[in-house]
């Protein structure tokens, strides 16, 4: 019964966390980490996981569970006809490259670092989804020629760092070179699979054999945690996806933007309190 009491608290967050993860995955495009690693974060400190760590762990388990809830959420949007194959094929190579690079930057820096770059872009992408910028656009259309790596580089750099599908960045950044944000949601559903693959395998890697390390962990990736929140969140993106094409494009964004401004506050609290 201890061992029940011990455990049960933590099950139920994880479980919890898989459905509103799952749900923003479709809604959002956002793969789900933007739940799941600050949730996982605090449940690991909870648990007493050394903090040098622990945000590693989170990242890295929140990556490992977006394999599959990015295809789920792919499969939804592209029977919708939201996702965008042109795209794709141009930003696709380099964002796999950006995650591997972002991934291996991850495993030498500390956890408040990961934790402070978490809170500060998505505190900066919540104020450009909340503003009235609809209408303001960067660029004309996608960028091509010396420059068009940048931003899919960047993309899978940062997103591998903070442990999020790519639907966080690459969203509101589609949307500034003038591109329809439920086809930029669709598109950066499948983004977020080729994040998350490099990603939470360069996180096996990375943190092989760290004797810091909590209980039933695969490197920095935790198993129990991904046992949990992986299958929830693969059954309840589809519904999200749904909801996605019932709202209108300002609505989207405003959902999109309060949501992460709740979270990039916190995280930032949390971090220069701590």
């Amino acid at each position: 019964m201890d061992l029940v009491s011990a455990y049960l608290p933590l099950v139920l967050v994880m479980l919890l966390t898989g459905v509103i993860g799952g749900l923003l995955a479709g809604l959002l495009g956002v793969g789900g980490g933007i739940v799941i690693v600050p949730v996982l974060d605090t449940a690991l400190g909870i648990y007493g996981v050394d903090p040098a760590i622990r945000m590693h762990v989170a990242v890295a388990t929140s990556l490992a569970t977006i394999i599959p809830t990015s295809i789920s959420s792919t499969r939804a949007h592209r029977s919708k006809g939201a996702v965008d194959g042109s795209l794709a094929r141009l930003w696709g190579p380099w964002v796999f490259a950006g995650s591997v690079l972002g991934t291996v930057l991850a495993a030498q820096v500390d956890s408040a670092v990961l934790s402070t770059l978490f809170g500060v872009v998505a505190l900066l992408v919540a104020i450009k989804m909340i503003l009235p910028l609809e209408n303001v656009h960067l660029a004309r259309d996608i960028p091509r020629g010396l420059f068009a790596p940048l931003a899919p580089l960047g993309i899978g750099g940062l997103s591998s760092m903070m442990g999020i599908g790519g639907g966080t960045l690459s969203v509101p950044v589609l949307t500034l070179m003038n591109q329809a944000i439920h086809r930029a949601v669709g598109t950066a559903a499948l983004f977020g699979f080729l994040i998350s693959v490099p990603g939470a395998l360069g996180y096996v890697i990375a943190g092989w054999g760290d004797p810091r390390l909590p209980p039933g962990s695969l490197g920095y990736v935790n198993v129990i945690g991904l046992a949990l929140i992986a299958p929830v969140t693969v059954m309840t993106a589809p519904l999200g996806a749904r909801i996605a094409h019932r709202l209108s494009r300002r609505q989207l964004s405003l959902a999109f933007g309060v949501f992460l401004m709740i979270v990039a506050v916190r995280m930032l609290y949390r971090t220069l309190a701590g």
